[in-house]
């Protein structure tokens, strides 16, 4: 096999005793015939190898100068962590290649380097890439590109993201004509899609696929907390002695939890049981860019025991000593699961391990659901989307910031994009339109003048102001407004961000749990806070916007059929057996295709607890338009909570009629009115908005605020709807209201799938199944240094109450144990 690599490749792999994989050579083969490579392979398998492989021959028996492959990665983490593991073979072999990397962390002095003298191989992001392509010299810089390699390919197509780079790919064909592409997948539920998206021409055309299959089945095991198994909750804290034990009998460990402040509350709680002082870190994407790098440097070089982490190392970077992967909270999906247990390893020929860590009942079903779903090798995730707008409208100022355009010719490449391979011309012209001058209600103001046509019909850049401007503001992440966190004063030592609505809510004196680490918050100064270390009191978390994932459908329809047939029920532990027999003796459970709906009195409210399994974001916006209709009849609704799971209600009238309460219809009149006035389609407009270019967050010498913001994205989302309503900017966002935040598209099949299957048990009390969602509403209103013991008392009771008048067998006393 490595007869079929020239040296001094062939002599590099034969020395360490290697042969290159089958499927390398195939993209090997494939680069050589000038086609371009879909690879689909399981982590561990050498795909980034694959990937570079081509441009290392092609350079080492023709050097050329200038950039000769573009590689992009979703995680500036994972671009540094390539660019390490190539300059050894690159170094070893002696080839005359250079390497570098340009993400948002790239010094201005490296970057005016890589303008002056472009590396052969430069490693970057999807969002430095289009800051790339707005400047003056981009043709030129780009003129000898040769190929672009996209990794983690499934984690972009479908996104804003995904978006952006794949916009950018068609501008990179223009630039340099003949260019190959490279899409590495660990993961496809779509290849054909994925397929499309790395296409010149956005439909799949001249792309082969290379699929590996095999490799040894990860091993999965669930792993409960000491004592009793908690009701509800998501935080996971009482499995952290079990964590750090299986942390201290393993090599190197990595903990991924579900979101920001998880991570913190996990680290703490490992860190105070943590008597003898194993080497534990924490890893998320609010911390300092240095305290990431070093913690990936001490992972590379083996003097971690454990990484606490979010998806900040779900992809592909390769830490060959991970011995063992625990993901803390439910997984949220089999694909995703598959991405994190891949991490344990990285090789493609040995198992996995990986031990799932569910903080509450409703998690242990989830969690059982997904070991199934990767033993059935059934991979999750909804098809690309088609290209966002507002990512339309961002793409278009870029272009012309660079060099001017004719509209007829950059539809035509535009269209020549997977997510925009359907572009209709008037949606074009409409997005052309508001980047020119903001569209019909807006044009009258100055400032939303971006563009004008010359007199040859070439639209062009409105002076380098409208340029510098738009460049400050690239990019598709629409995070909140965030504040840094430093020691002392301007001069102090920075440990990373936090929100600022989070900044808002703190007093001199406040404690909180940042970095690992416990703070005092002293003052806040123009763009940052001042803390110490240490303080008294009840530590706050910062949350951070965005953070959690929901549930997948794929998933969900897997733990209701689980629900559904109690034959799968002697896999659960026996706490949640039991929990379910009783609910199946006192109520009934979910169907595969229905809704159980349960309703019963407790004190002076009424409850409605809806069993739908859609994920958080679908319940809470079905939770918004409920009690809408809920009011409506008059059963004067007083709040509601969501889960991942279940959906409740509470009001001052006891709700009937219930199959028409979730009628198709909700989405009708219901939804407009929601619409209008709703937080959410506000928020999601202000997203739009603030990726269109609309409205600018960063200027020359100034931030804005949220408030700002967010008054700003008011006043201009009132005028349109009021003057404009199919503006381009609001077709965006009701686009985007089909996922996301509101996940309309969603509920539309979950209401058509349980048309005329709703099943209504009007019960005296609350029942097993319910006790979760109730502990829930308890969580969302104890806020105090007692809340555990509160919610611990609660659950007894609760528990007690859904018992009834049961007499209590040593089984049943277990249920509770």
């Amino acid at each position: 096999m490595t007869g079929t690599l020239p040296e001094p490749f062939a002599g590099w792999f034969a020395a360490r005793g290697w042969a290159p994989r089958p499927h390398q050579i195939a993209v090997l083969a494939a680069a050589q015939a000038g086609e371009s490579v879909l690879l689909t392979a399981p982590t561990g398998g050498g795909k980034t190898l694959a990937g570079f492989l081509p441009s290392l021959v092609e350079l080492a028996t023709a050097p050329q100068p200038g950039l000769h492959t573009l590689y992009v990665s979703p995680l500036k983490a994972l671009a540094a962590d390539i660019a390490r593991n190539l300059t050894a073979p690159v170094a070893e072999m002696g080839l005359p290649v250079t390497i570098d990397t340009r993400t948002g962390d790239t010094s201005t002095a490296r970057r005016q380097k890589q303008r002056a003298e472009p590396p052969n191989l430069l490693l970057t992001t999807p969002e430095s890439l289009a800051v790339l392509l707005s400047q003056p010299e981009t043709a030129s810089f780009f003129a000898p590109l040769r190929v672009v390699v996209v990794d983690e390919v499934h984690a972009l197509a479908g996104t804003k993201r995904g978006d952006q780079l794949a916009l950018g790919m068609t501008r990179l064909d223009a630039l340099a004509p003949g260019l190959r592409r490279i899409g590495l997948s660990a993961t496809a539920a779509h290849p054909a899609a994925l397929a499309a998206y790395i296409s010149a021409d956005g439909r799949g055309g001249g792309v082969r696929r290379v699929d590996v299959t095999g490799g040894a089945p990860p091993t999965i095991e669930i792993m409960l907390p000491e004592g009793r198994l908690p009701w509800s909750g998501h935080m996971g804290l009482a499995s952290a002695p079990s964590i750090l034990a299986r942390i201290r009998a393993a090599g190197m460990t990595i903990v991924f939890v579900n979101t920001r402040a998880q991570a913190e509350l996990i680290f703490q709680a490992l860190w105070r049981l943590n008597t003898d002082t194993l080497p534990i870190a924490i890893h998320h994407g609010s911390l300092e860019p240095e305290q990431r790098q070093k913690v990936e440097h001490a992972m590379a070089e083996g003097r971690l025991r454990a990484v606490v982490a979010t998806s900040s190392l779900d992809l592909g970077i390769d830490w060959g000593g991970v011995d063992q992967v625990l993901q803390v909270g439910a997984p949220k999906g089999v694909s995703r699961l598959l991405q994190r247990v891949g991490r344990a390893n990285h090789r493609m020929d040995e198992a996995s391990r990986a031990i799932l860590v569910p903080a509450n009942r409703f998690e242990v079903l989830e969690c059982e659901a997904a070991i199934r779903g990767v033993a059935a090798h059934e991979l999750d995730g909804d098809p690309p989307r088609p290209g966002g707008l507002d990512v339309l409208a961002q793409h278009i100022l870029g272009t012309a910031c660079a060099a001017p355009f004719r509209p007829d010719d950059l539809y035509a490449e535009i269209r020549r994009a997977a997510p925009y391979a359907a572009l209709p011309r008037r949606d074009f012209d409409d997005v052309l339109e508001f980047v020119e001058n903001g569209g019909y209600s807006l044009q009258a103001y100055h400032q939303f003048r971006k563009l004008f046509r010359d007199s040859e019909g070439y639209c062009q850049v409105m002076g380098e102001r409208v340029a510098r401007q738009h460049r400050m503001n690239i990019g598709t992440i629409v995070a909140e407004p965030m504040i840094k966190v430093k020691f002392g004063g301007r001069a102090g030592g920075t440990l990373g961000e936090v929100e600022e609505y989070f900044v808002r809510g703190l007093s001199p004196g406040d404690t909180f749990i940042f970095s690992g680490r416990l703070l005092r918050f002293l003052r806040l100064r123009e763009t940052w806070i001042e803390v110490a270390d240490g303080g008294t009191g009840e530590p706050k978390v910062p949350a951070y916007a965005g953070g959690r994932m929901p549930l997948t459908t794929n998933l969900a329809a897997r733990v209701r059929a689980m629900l559904h047939n109690p034959a799968t029920w002697p896999s659960f532990p026996e706490p949640v057996q039991e929990w379910l027999t009783l609910q199946k003796s006192l109520s009934r459970l979910p169907g595969e295709n229905d809704l159980l709906i349960e309703t019963f009195p407790r004190g002076d409210k009424h409850f409605l607890v809806a069993y739908c399994f859609e994920g958080r974001n679908a319940h809470q916006t079905l939770g918004m338009l409920l009690t809408r209709r809920l009011e409506r009849a008059g059963f004067q609704p007083l709040g509601f909570v969501a889960t991942d799971y279940v959906l409740a209600t509470w009001s001052a009238r006891p709700p009937h009629s219930l199959a028409a309460l979730f009628d198709q219809d909700m989405l009708g009149d219901d939804l407009e009115a929601w619409m209008a006035e709703s937080s959410m389609l506000r928020r999601t407009f202000r997203n739009v908005a603030v990726i269109a270019g609309l409205i600018e967050r960063h200027h020359p010498g100034a931030e804005k605020t949220r408030r700002q913001v967010t008054v700003n994205s008011d006043l201009i989302y009132n005028v349109l709807r009021r003057h404009q309503p199919d503006h381009v900017l609001l077709r965006a966002t009701r686009a985007d209201a089909g996922g996301g935040l509101t996940d309309l598209t969603r509920i539309a099949a979950f209401l058509a799938r349980i048309k005329g299957r709703v099943r209504h048990m009007a019960l005296s009390r609350v029942s097993p199944l319910a006790v979760p969602v109730l502990l829930e509403i308890g969580r969302e209103s104890v806020r105090n240094g007692e809340g555990d013991d509160a919610l611990l008392a609660e659950a007894e009771t609760l528990a007690a109450e859904a018992m009834g008048s049961l007499a209590p067998t040593p089984r049943q006393g277990r249920l509770f144990g």
